[in-house]
């Protein structure tokens, strides 16, 4: 099937009735607000990408260091800085449409907030421009109005989000899940409950590193979040797991290198995935692992990357 004017595996997929072109997505927190990337990565080539997480008001992040290397990963607590809905409306969307529409890449946009009214206020806010595809929330912030409970942790805290974020939202609704929790089928199916068009997993999880020289945190947070190819195997479980729960697409995420490694995702279960710390390594690692997946489905006789979803054979 014909692809930009080429022959070979169609790699279309659908989320939420939005068609990617690829189901290779640049993560949030990892590629900018997109702009970024422009002249380092052909976006033509990548199904979408996520935008840094954004706030009702800039946010300066957490004090340095805030960003160690670990073996086989790394562990961040940036502490979610950005600069702040209306400035990305501002300052970042109008280019960021123009990119889009030339390289008909999908915008995904990542918010957060400290309570269920902070996530609205941004969705609200965005619901009135053009240019963005979908949202996705970020469950993995604590909800200080109410004790600190983390949404993504709390099966109540988290109902009660994306339930009212869907119904303020006009556009579809992806909950990014936290890790960190006994059960992520359980709050995969809470989401869809809620009114979620997917779910998007893993986030990172969290963890702590001690200089044994100084004996303090290697992390000024003392703790943060690790990611990279150290926590894929985990992650692959519970994109299994969550895609076992939900009717809902499932986008999978994790310490993704290569193209097989897309391709182990989407066997889990996932229809799409996201390429996050790879890129901090190399650039073009997302628009690579893009490439790479389309050879390997030609490879491997695979005529439409949808078919790799779900389809890992048991015994």
């Amino acid at each position: 099937m014909a692809l930009h004017g080429t022959h070979g595996p169609d790699m279309r997929v659908s989320i939420a009735g939005v068609e990617f072109t690829s189901p290779v997505i640049a993560a949030s927190g990892t590629f900018g607000y997109g702009t970024e990337f422009e002249d380092v990565v052909s976006l033509e080539r990548v199904g979408g990408l996520v935008t840094k997480g954004l706030s009702p008001e800039p946010m300066v992040g957490n004090p340095a260091p805030r960003l160690i290397e670990t073996t086989a990963g790394m562990m961040n607590a940036i502490g979610l800085q950005n600069i702040g809905v209306k400035a990305f409306i501002e300052q970042k969307l109008p280019e960021l449409r123009r990119i889009a529409k030339k390289t008909l890449t999908r915008v995904i946009v990542n918010l957060y907030g400290y309570s269920v009214e902070d996530y609205v206020s941004v969705v609200r806010t965005l619901n009135a421009v053009d240019g963005i595809d979908m949202y996705e929330l970020n469950a993995s912030c604590p909800n200080t109005k109410e004790g600190g409970a983390v949404f993504g942790t709390d099966s109540a805290l988290l109902k009660r989000l994306v339930g009212e974020v869907k119904q303020a939202a006009t556009r579809p609704v992806m909950v990014k899940l936290s890790p960190n929790v006994t059960s992520i089928g359980y709050m995969a199916w809470t989401a869809e409950q809620a009114g979620a068009d997917a779910v998007s997993l893993v986030n990172t999880f969290l963890a702590m590193a001690i200089d044994v020289e100084t004996r303090k945190p290697r992390i000024a947070n003392v703790t943060g979040g690790l990611s990279g190819p150290c926590i894929k195997p985990i992650a692959v479980r519970m994109v299994h797991e969550a895609a076992q729960a939900v009717k809902i697409p499932v986008v999978g995420m994790g310490g993704i290198l290569t193209a097989a490694d897309a391709v182990e995702f989407m066997l889990a279960g996932a229809t799409a995935v996201q390429v996050g710390t790879a890129s901090f390594a190399d650039p073009r690692a997302v628009e690579k692992i893009a490439t790479g997946l389309r050879s390997w489905c030609a490879n491997h006789h695979v005529a439409r990357v949808a078919e790799l979803t779900g389809g890992m054979v048991k015994g």
